[in-house]
């Protein structure tokens, strides 16, 4: 008769699974939880940074079969969970201009230095794919002049307020939303000056009642004035994610609007690539580079910043996105949706890994420019 199965053998045999991040033992870094053996049955939660880890799988997979090949094991339950750390906030003088968000582990900004690259679309369908790996997330539409939330969601109406005058978020695609847009008829103009913008972006962070989050994606306003400013400033943003296409023009402006965030101490997640070359249905081995090729990777290159990927035109991005159906809801299978599926992924392990490092300082010569 086999002996007893101990729990230091379960967790020996766990020991040899390397987080690829931390390059350290899952049981070292503490991920294996609530460890159970009944007779010849073993049963263990694996508790990850981030429930969009993107070897997930591969971690369940691995437990299993190492567990299961323990003499005298029979049954083995792997539970994957996830406790999101938080990543992003400041001290000292830098923490001091920043509003408090205590139930918002993340703010993830998705960024662009001019328009018409995609970077809304980005932000909604990275959204959408951290929600579907089971984060709770909200997106905040902080594009004050050209709010495009509501159409790309698909979600209208006027928020409620609390009898604390907290405004209440819309809900929509299981996502927490705020935009403008929520505040406007279809053809108001926006026409606001700085004070006006600065309160409020002030107010989307500080009055809305975000509730508990794992990760808040803000869609910023293109460019570096005052919208984007004073949510650099305001916000505890975990990190930014820069979106162009390959063309110089657009590239030229992602440098400038990598930089800002750069200046404020905001680490950079990375470049997207979007647009990036179109492959006809009826010729699925080529690949036209409409706008040129390589140009973000090579950007990334040249700043020393990770390069997260390239996403293909797909006619659908914008016809859906017009229906209030994002890609990776629409065409969850299309090469698109499996790179901002990819690229999502990615920007979820750089938060985890910022949330164990120390908060960037933020360059002390910053030249404003009025």
């Amino acid at each position: 008769m086999a002996d007893a199965v101990s729990p230091s053998q379960v967790l020996d045999a766990l020991r040899p699974i390397i987080d690829p991040d931390f390059q350290k033992s899952i049981v070292d870094l503490g991920f294996i939880k609530d460890l159970k053996v009944d007779g010849s049955s073993v049963a263990f939660s694996i508790e990850l940074t981030t429930p969009a880890c993107p070897v997930k799988a591969e971690f369940e997979r691995a437990a299993t079969e190492r567990v299961q090949a323990i003499e005298g094991v029979e049954d083995v339950a792997v539970t994957m969970t996830a406790n999101t750390r938080q990543a992003g906030r400041a001290t000292g003088a830098q923490a001091d201009q920043q509003v408090s968000m205590p139930g918002v582990k993340n703010i993830i900004a998705v960024a662009s230095g001019k328009g018409g690259v995609g970077k809304s679309t980005t932000a909604i369908n990275l959204a959408l794919t951290l929600r579907d790996q089971g984060a709770s997330v909200g997106i905040l539409d902080a594009d004050v002049y050209g709010p495009s939330l509501a159409l790309l969601a698909g979600v209208h109406g006027r928020p409620d307020t609390t009898p604390d005058r907290k405004i209440m978020p819309l809900i929509g695609q299981g996502m927490k939303l705020m935009s403008m847009a929520f505040f406007m008829n279809d053809d108001s103009p926006v026409i606001w000056r700085g004070p006006m913008v600065h309160g409020l972006v002030k107010q989307f962070l500080s009055d809305v009642q975000w509730g508990e989050l794992d990760y808040l994606i803000v869609d910023m306003p293109p460019g570096t004035g005052d919208a984007a400013l004073t949510l650099t400033q305001m916000a505890p943003l975990s990190g930014a994610v820069i979106v162009t296409t390959a063309n110089d023009l657009s590239l030229i402006d992602a440098r400038k609007g990598l930089q800002m965030f750069e200046k404020v101490g905001v680490p950079i997640l990375g470049i997207v690539e979007n647009m990036s070359f179109f492959t006809p249905a009826d010729a699925p081995d080529k690949k036209y580079y409409i706008f040129g090729k390589g140009g973000g990777e090579r950007v990334a290159k040249e700043l020393d910043v990770p390069f997260l990927g390239e996403v293909p035109i797909d006619p659908r991005i914008a016809e859906n996105g017009d229906l209030g159906k994002p890609i990776v809801v629409s065409e969850p299978d299309s090469p698109s949706s499996q790179a901002l599926h990819t690229i999502a992924g990615e920007v979820a392990r750089k938060v985890a890994m910022l949330a164990v490092k120390s908060p960037p300082i933020a360059d002390a010569n910053i030249s404003w420019v009025n």
